[in-house]
């Protein structure tokens, strides 16, 4: 059994080496290439990257702003519901980029050139209103 149980850790170490170094191999053969294409796709994924951490901060506000709602029940009309649009933006900012992320999938390479560049043209510019969401939503919530 404890054969067994090295055999498989061992197993698991090397498989997941291997992977990496096929990974980092095929990204260092992308890097060369330098096609339009690749550059196309790093940008898309620069946006994302450069977004992606103010998702925490659309939560932390949302929450914060349902607190609110919830801790001052005498809240004149007005106040409510300017706070809960403020909500809603952040709800929806949120929602684009977890929508964006979940249907983002290049095509491959092989359909052609052409289809993966229309592709990832229409991606950049819906990471880029996803982005124009989250930066109009979260100085709203502040």
């Amino acid at each position: 059994m404890k054969h067994l149980f090295y055999y498989f850790t061992l197993s698991i170490i090397i498989i997941s080496t291997s992977c990496g170094s096929k990974t980092e191999h095929a990204h260092q053969e992308e890097s060369t290439t330098g096609s339009p294409n690749d550059a196309l796709y790093n940008e898309v994924m620069k946006i994302h990257d450069e977004v992606m951490p103010k998702m925490n901060d659309l939560y932390k506000k949302k929450e914060a702003l349902k607190k609110q709602l919830s801790e001052t029940p005498d809240l004149a009309d007005d106040k409510r519901k300017e706070l809960e649009a403020e909500i809603a933006r952040l709800e929806d900012a949120s929602k684009s980029m977890m929508v964006w992320m979940r249907e983002f999938n290049p095509p491959a390479d092989s359909l052609g050139e052409d289809v993966v560049r229309q592709y990832l043209e229409g991606q950049l510019e819906a990471v880029k209103k996803v982005k124009e969401s989250i930066q109009q939503a979260l100085p709203a919530g502040q």
